[in-house]
């Protein structure tokens, strides 16, 4: 099958003897045994649900991975899979989701793990990085604010030369743009709040393994951690997965357009964008990703005119988070990245002229229009 046609038609095991066409919401904690000693398909949701093995085959296929395991956000799909390399060493992007960066730093390096940070991109500055006790690397392409992009092929290579795992965020492009496992990946990561569910509605994370053997140790530290995902929030990223094809053509249709107009603004001083044939990685991007993406950050030239601009806007919305059919902006400095120490912040660019924009599937012209109206002062 197509793409377009998994996300309707993916999970092929799908069945209830009323013969539905969507996926009922099986609002059940626990489910009646057949026997002494004749165990049923299910037993208690928080192990697993219908509805969520519904959208857990789902999204295995459209990564092309042996099984998914759905959570109760993004960050609790990180927090288990780290589970996997307690007391190890773990090389990971530098430029990261400001959650992810706070559960490393201050909850991982707790329980006896330690990180180094670098430009996953460069690949000899990552394999220096290598010791004995290194397990795994860990990397967003495209990171996250700065838009950074890594070999996902390369860094596969170098990790399994040392017998390490690969992990790859994939939030960004999603497995409609971008498929880590056939690149080399061991697990892609998710938060399934942002394109795959796309409507701003439910929190949802996703950790998708290569072989049934990983996924089998994800499945056993979800079951007991117990961040599942209830049944109506699979069935609310169910829905979202049928529309995400048509939702990330628009959103990055888009993007191109208003990434082309801030670089032409003289009051932006960079655009972060990776689908600039300027971009470092773009060479990489065409490689191993079919599309850029809705995601852009960009510096203007004083604190008052970014300021300016969360203050003016009326078809974008001030707020956190990216990949809803809404477009966003955010200040990263103040939500996203808040924890990060300002020196680091600052150091990378993410400062009080730096916004970051997550393209919607608004008509491109009312877009710009209010892009426009919000940089006069």
């Amino acid at each position: 099958m197509e793409f377009e046609t998994l996300c309707l038609h993916a999970d092929e095991n799908k069945k209830d003897e009323w013969g539905t066409l969507t996926m009922p919401v099986c609002q059940s904690a626990t489910f009646v045994h057949k026997g002494v000693g004749v165990p049923s398909e299910f037993s208690y949701s928080r192990l697993s649900n219908p509805t969520r093995a519904h959208l857990e085959n789902t999204v295995a296929r459209l990564e092309g991975g042996a099984a998914a395991v759905a959570f109760s956000s993004g960050m609790a799909a990180v927090t288990t899979v780290m589970k996997l390399f307690i007391g190890g060493h773990i090389i990971a992007s530098e430029d990261l989701y400001g959650g992810s960066l706070r559960l490393f730093r201050n909850v991982n390096s707790g329980e006896g793990m330690s990180f180094d940070f670098v430009d996953t991109g460069d690949i000899a500055g990552v394999e220096k990085l290598i010791n004995k006790n290194t397990k795994a690397i860990y990397a967003e392409t495209p990171s996250n604010p700065l838009m950074q992009v890594s070999d996902i092929a390369a860094l596969a290579d170098l990790a399994h030369k040392h017998n390490l795992m690969l992990i790859v965020d994939n939030t960004f492009l999603t497995p409609y743009y971008q498929r880590p496992i056939e690149l080399g990946a061991d697990i892609v990561i998710h938060s399934g709040t942002k394109y795959l569910g796309g409507h701003n509605d439910t929190l949802a994370g996703f950790a998708v393994a290569k072989t049934q053997e990983l996924a089998e140790k994800i499945i056993y530290y979800a079951k007991t951690i117990g961040a599942c995902l209830a049944p109506f929030d699979c069935f609310l990223i169910e829905r979202g997965i049928k529309t995400l094809p048509l939702r990330m053509d628009a959103i990055n249709d888009n993007a191109k357009h208003i990434a082309e107009w801030l670089k032409n603004r003289r009051e932006v001083k960079k655009v972060y964008y990776a689908g600039f044939k300027d971009h470092a990685g773009y060479a990489v991007s065409i490689k191993q990703s079919t599309g850029f993406g809705g995601m852009i950050s960009f510096e203007v030239e004083s604190k008052s005119l970014a300021e300016n601009v969360l203050r003016k806007i009326k078809v974008f919305q001030y707020a956190e988070s990216l990949g809803g059919v809404e477009s966003l902006i955010t200040y990263p400095m103040l939500q996203t990245h808040a924890d990060v120490p300002k020196d680091e912040r600052e150091r990378r660019g993410i400062n009080d002229r730096f916004l970051r924009i997550s393209v919607g599937i608004e008509n491109i012209k009312d877009l710009i229009e209010d892009l426009r109206q919000a940089f006069e002062q």
